[in-house]
């Protein structure tokens, strides 16, 4: 039997996930930053565990208690919209620790174990922004522009040791939380300049016209991750949504 590790299991694409998976017969271990075993159905071949991916502690325990993985699904990730001159040092840091650091480090855990065994799968979820500049977005972008790299660079020096690092670029998806987290942090952080006060404004009321019409769901997300897993001739990348594959092959 099969094992995967999914972080960012308690909503969204992370959780779906790890729903897809277990009903497909693999094991999974999901992780949340905190455990909720009523979001999964009961399974002996489910171990939900606690980590806070920006944690070096955690991570390791969520490691070394994971055990034998197959696979690396590196799902969790935290939103972020405002002006860069709106934006804190240590609302920048804050992004990356949890969207690039995190992940990195995640990856660094569990290669010594794949190495071994000359096999495994990571997969980093990322985002279809990094495909076209977008306003309120530099942060988080850069954040996940950074990891597009990394995983491309990765995918070069692992393949002759018969591991493998694949993209999943998801689109729009306003039926799970993450933008309303994303929303909730920016409301939550510095003001910025009243200069760009009218640009926000505007910007926002397209954002929200565009979320309206849903154009990526959950589904093609999770489509898209098990096929990365699961299929020996996926590509490297993946856009999920139809948004998504708008941007990617445009």
């Amino acid at each position: 039997m099969k094992t995967v590790m999914i972080t960012g299991c308690s909503s969204g694409f992370g959780l779906e996930s790890a729903r897809h998976f277990l009903a497909q017969g693999w094991s999974v271990v999901a992780t949340m930053r905190k455990p909720d075993s009523s979001l999964l159905p009961t399974s002996d071949r489910l171990r939900i565990i606690q980590l806070d991916i920006a944690n070096a502690d955690s991570r390791a325990r969520a490691v070394k208690e994971a055990g034998h993985l197959d696979a690396l699904v590196n799902n969790a990730g935290v939103g972020f919209l405002s002006a860069f001159e709106g934006t804190s040092e240590e609302t920048v840091r804050r992004i990356f620790e949890t969207n690039t650091f995190g992940t990195f480090e995640m990856v660094r855990a569990v290669l010594p174990q794949m190495r071994a065994k000359r096999a495994g799968i990571i997969v980093n979820v990322s985002s279809s922004v990094t495909l076209k500049p977008l306003p309120l977005l530099p942060v988080y972008t850069a954040s996940k522009a950074a990891l597009n790299a990394f995983t491309e660079c990765l995918a070069l020096e692992l393949a002759p040791l018969g591991i493998q690092a694949r993209l999943v670029l998801p689109g729009q998806a306003p039926s799970t939380r993450f933008g309303a987290n994303a929303m909730a942090q920016m409301a939550g952080a510095e003001a910025p300049p009243e200069d760009y006060v009218p640009f926000i404004e505007e910007t926002m009321i397209g954002f929200r016209e565009q979320i309206k019409q849903e154009p990526t769901k959950s589904e093609d997300v999770v489509k898209a991750i098990w096929r990365a897993v699961t299929d020996p001739s996926c590509p490297m990348t993946q856009a999920a949504g139809s948004d998504a594959e708008a941007l990617f092959t445009a």
